[in-house]
């Protein structure tokens, strides 16, 4: 499953060459000196990059280091033009970032299936002499050579698009809540960084409604700065429309730890603090009814909360409606 997830990859781009445009003078039996009409040279080949909803990973670049698009055709008489080099079109999943590789410049988003953006565009086609006719110079014996494609190194970043992000230092449960309340089958151990890829899992709802939930790896102190995967983690968390924090209830500090996750995300991006959130209290069959009622009071307030057991099966419908309420408020 890991080797199989690739959400970055740093791909060698070269566009098309435009054809030059032709140098040609019309003749024919009844007019053995006519005038210029030299065609245009076709346009290069552009890079293309088209959103495949049914792709979730990059791993199909990850071995194509170089990428090249083919040059346009030259003009001829007659006025003809040249044929255009024939694009190149790398389907992505939904979700990917194409930067410069050199400057960091986002260029755009894949948001859409079916979506179309030209990575690296293909040289124009020269112009034939055919344009450059004037009453000072009624026959011009020269064309314009088509221009050259462009090579530059580019980077591809997938982040997962989900309706629910999971927000959890590693062991918080999140791998184990998306296994009981979706049919996904993401890895489960008791030892940190269990998880090192997103999971995606559909979660079934009243009415036959449903949403998607997105386990992504989970976070450490200093996240934002790379440490542990941190940077990998919070590219995820950006593509998430709610994010549910999930801290198990036998932790020293819920509050502090809470304060600790909201910390890492501000960092990374202040703006991942305007998504809605929910906090779930993990593992709570280890507690009863009353040391329930001695710990709330200490919890974070003004966000909607619940306490959940996925082993126990504990609260999840209860979670689901706070879910669904946020995702639609």
């Amino acid at each position: 499953m890991a080797e199989n997830f690739v959400d970055y990859v740093k791909i060698c781009c070269r566009s098309g060459k435009g054809g030059s445009g032709s140098t040609h003078f019309h003749r024919d039996r009844l007019n053995p000196k006519g005038g210029p009409d030299g065609g245009d040279g076709g346009r290069g080949g552009h890079i293309i990059l088209k959103g495949n909803a049914q792709m979730w990973t990059l791993l199909h670049l990850k071995y194509r280091k170089h990428v090249i698009a083919e040059m346009g055709g030259g003009g001829s008489g007659s006025h003809k033009s040249g044929a255009s080099g024939k694009d190149v079109i790398l389907d992505v999943p939904l979700g990917t970032v194409a930067k410069d590789a050199e400057t960091g410049e986002v260029h755009f988003e894949i948001m859409e299936d079916g979506e179309t953006q030209i990575l690296v565009s293909g040289g124009r086609g020269g112009l034939g002499n055919a344009h450059f006719k004037s009453p000072t110079n009624q026959s011009p014996r020269y064309a314009q050579p088509g221009e050259e494609g462009r090579e530059e190194w580019k980077i591809l970043e997938l982040k997962v698009l989900a309706d629910v992000g999971l927000v959890g230092f590693p062991n918080a449960g999140k791998s184990t809540l998306l296994s009981v309340i979706t049919a996904a089958k993401p890895k489960i151990g008791a030892y940190p960084f269990t998880t090192i890829v997103p999971n995606l899992g559909l979660v079934n709802y009243r009415g036959g409604k449903s949403f998607v939930v997105a386990d992504i790896p989970g976070l450490i102190e200093d996240a934002h700065l790379g440490k542990g995967i941190g940077h990998r983690f919070l590219r995820h968390i950006e593509r998430n429309a709610t994010l549910l924090f999930m801290i198990p209830v036998d932790t020293d500090d819920i509050q502090k730890e809470f304060n600790i996750l909201l910390n890492e995300l501000e960092q990374f991006n202040p703006e991942l603090l305007d998504k809605p959130r929910v906090l779930a209290i993990t593992k709570s069959d280890l507690i009863d009814a009353e040391l329930k009622e001695l710990i709330e009071p200490h919890l974070p307030k003004d966000i909607p909360l619940c306490f959940i057991s996925s082993v126990a099966q504990e609260g999840l419908i209860e979670l689901k409606d706070l879910l669904w309420k946020e995702l639609n408020a």
